[in-house]
């Protein structure tokens, strides 16, 4: 007779909340933070008081934000998945042009020329918007372009390279060759974009003066909340299945293959994903900069993104963010005091993180927690 063997019983792996309760509080505060607390500093609060906060620090803050969405988005693919990118700049840029080009429409004829055009193709003697140009005056048109250039331009770059198993630091290089080709490009002065400056001098958007206080608050409040919902996202991500073989996929990636599962669609999945968050970044922070140019394609600038991400601590969320906010923060004051010496700092910085804290700020702190 043969043996009969039991029946397998399922293993059931208990779910667990998007976060805990201490940090759907820190949520809610970070909420009250950005929808109340920094408006009501900046509009309500006098100048002269000691509670008023400036336009210079909301537009600083307001800019570090969006630099932590594309930090977050860094961590979601170098963090969680194992791939090093040094082209998320070329995202960034990618959605900050999309939305350039809708606010330079809005300037319609308030320009220096006094013409229908941007100065730029007016200098040019252009006659006409070119291709790329096609619905740059709707602005539910150019909010799609936000998303789908950059996610498109990650779907191609990212299948042809994945499904080569293109990994480590070749991934890495190419990824750099790739956002400093896009910048040579938008340097050309034929391409439609402004070349070397860009495009500037915005004026409006959707009908409404840019430069008045409450639109650049709401814009700040708009971008506190798309990185507050940003970060739920990523949790959601990372304790989902699709996650955990995130996870899997860049400890082990030749196992995870042994299981039946296919790497190339977790990893093509992941970068489009990353890539269009860096876009979404990059719209929100035109409006409130106030300028976009190929330097924001610069392999330097995609080589910061990733820095923020392994100062604060890659592979939990919250330090990449962290990271972003202490990096820009010590740049914002060493480039007042010590302009010179800023990019010596920013890489003793990284070389200092990668030696003595390989698991960031977030590391140390947790270290330490666990130690008292």
């Amino acid at each position: 007779m043969s043996a009969v063997l039991p029946t397998p019983v399922p293993i059931t792996i208990p779910s667990k909340g998007l976060l805990t309760g201490k940090s759907w509080s820190a949520v809610f505060v970070a909420i009250v933070v950005v929808a109340v607390l920094v408006p009501v500093m900046n509009l309500v609060v006098p100048e002269g008081s000691v509670f008023h906060l400036s336009e210079y620090a909301v537009q600083l803050i307001a800019k570090i934000m969006c630099y932590a969405i594309c930090a977050l988005a860094m961590d979601l693919i170098w963090g969680y998945t194992g791939i090093l990118s040094l082209g998320h700049g070329v995202f960034f840029a990618l959605g900050g042009y999309a939305m350039g080009m809708y606010l330079m429409r809005q300037i319609g004829s308030d320009g220096q020329y006094r013409l229908p055009m941007p100065d730029f193709m007016v200098f040019l003697n252009w006659k006409e918007f070119p291709a790329a140009w096609a619905f740059s005056d709707s602005f539910i048109a150019q909010m799609l372009l936000v998303v789908l250039v950059p996610g498109l331009l990650a779907f191609v770059f990212g299948y042809f390279a994945f499904r080569s198993r293109i990994k480590g630091v070749y991934f890495s290089i190419i990824t750099q060759a790739m956002t400093y080709a896009a910048m040579l490009l938008f340097f050309r002065n034929e391409t439609g974009f402004g070349g070397n400056n860009g495009f500037t001098d915005f004026k409006r958007i959707l009908g409404v003066p840019i430069a008045t206080p409450s639109m650049r608050m709401t814009l700040f409040v708009i971008t506190g909340c798309t990185l507050i919902g940003f970060f739920l996202m990523a949790r959601w991500l990372v304790g989902s299945k699709f996650g955990r073989v995130l996870q899997a996929i860049r400890d082990a990636e030749t196992r995870v293959m042994f299981t039946g599962f296919n790497p190339l669609h977790y990893k093509l999945a992941i970068w489009v994903i990353s890539a269009v968050m860096c876009g979404v970044a990059g719209a929100l922070y035109v409006p409130q900069v106030g300028i976009i140019n190929p330097g924001e394609m610069s392999p330097a600038a995609s080589i910061e993104i990733a820095i923020w991400a392994a100062v604060g601590g890659r592979g939990t969320l919250i330090g990449p963010i962290v990271g972003a906010f202490f990096v820009n923060s010590a740049k914002s004051w060493f480039t007042q005091a010590f302009p010179e010496f800023w990019l010596y700092f920013l890489g003793a910085l990284f070389i200092a993180v990668t030696i003595f804290l390989p698991q960031g700020i977030i590391g140390l702190l947790k270290r330490k927690k666990e130690s008292s």
